[in-house]
């Protein structure tokens, strides 16, 4: 296809085909786990392909997909739409120009979802450039009809949006913008996770350098995506560079004489620890010893006379 305003839709086999492309990479990305997630894409003016209930992204094949009417009747396929098809129509009825819709639980995005944090601050051009800012609906029971209505503010300002509690919707002129969006969506919020909470510090782009990023989008042909609040004051024009001299590891001389010797080693043979001693404490217990056994022997030999002249007396 050309473009929105032309309306030049795909075949139905290249839209099958470029939804089971991205239904794998959105398995595969860990997006969606078992039978989650949902893509659709236009093919005329009442007419879209999408993804059956109970199947996973990343194992579908093209004749499991559904072409429905923007009432949500079944025109071609055997299997049943996700319930969640609602929301794809009404993102179309709402923005003619759209011409494919993702739906997934990409882990980070959704716990801003759950969280009530929306992803609106401008901290990454490519971020400012393809997404602007990222509303949540409000809370709504996923497949139910009060779904579409949570979205529908958002169809035609922004590129996409979360849902409370549940997960994130994007939409593009074709099944790869959508899931491109869907993608960056998740990078985003990942970014805004590390410098917000773990890192705790991140200097946001300033609104001249935002006013930049959106004259690029404009030429780009993006005129929706919202513009995320930005900061007054640049604080990030200046280098920042650590000391630059050489490092110089410098070894400590020890002499020889003064290093301690170990306490105790691993013998290899029973894996136990035994005990060194140096050898000065082996020489100081080896004349101690001696002492010891000189000091038995002159005991024993008086105890020996004493007895042999108190016999000598007797007699």
């Amino acid at each position: 296809m050309a473009g929105y305003n032309d309306f030049k839709y795909l075949s139905d086999f290249e839209a099958k085909k470029a939804i089971i492309e991205a239904g794998k990479r959105m398995y595969l990305k860990g997006f969606v786990a078992s039978n989650d997630g949902n893509i659709s894409c236009r093919v005329g003016p009442n007419a879209i392909w999408t993804t059956p209930t109970g199947v996973s992204k990343g194992y579908m094949t093209l004749d499991m997909l559904v072409k429905v009417d923007l009432d949500g009747k079944v025109l071609v396929g055997k299997s049943k739409p996700s319930s969640e098809v609602k929301m794809h129509i009404r993102v179309y009825k709402e923005n003619p120009e759209v011409m494919a819709v993702t739906h997934a639980h990409p882990p980070v995005a959704t716990s801003f979802a759950i969280a009530g944090i929306s992803l609106d601050k401008a901290i990454l051009p490519e971020a400012v450039v393809n997404l602007g800012s990222v509303p949540i609906a409000h809370y709504a029971t996923p497949g139910s009809t009060d779904v579409p209505d949570s979205i529908a503010p958002y169809c035609k300002s922004h590129n996409a949006v979360l849902l409370a509690n549940h997960g994130a919707l994007s939409w593009g002129k074709d099944v790869f913008e959508a899931y491109h969006r869907l993608e960056s969506l998740e990078y985003y919020a990942t970014v805004l996770m590390y410098t917000g909470k773990i890192i705790g510090q991140a200097n946001e782009l300033s609104c001249n350098q935002v006013k930049e990023l959106i004259t690029i989008r404009e030429k780009l042909g993006i005129t929706s995506g919202g513009i995320p609040p930005c900061s007054l004051v640049e604080s990030n024009t200046k280098d920042v560079v650590t000391n630059t001299a050489p490092y110089i590891h410098v070894v400590p001389q020890v002499n020889k004489k003064e290093r301690p010797k170990p306490a105790s080693y691993i013998d290899p043979s029973c894996g136990c620890s035994v005990s060194v001693r140096s050898s000065e404490a082996v020489n100081k217990q080896t004349i101690n010893q001696e002492i010891i056994n000189k000091e038995d022997l002159i005991n024993e030999l008086t105890r020996r006379i004493t007895e042999q002249v108190s016999e000598s007396l007797k007699r």
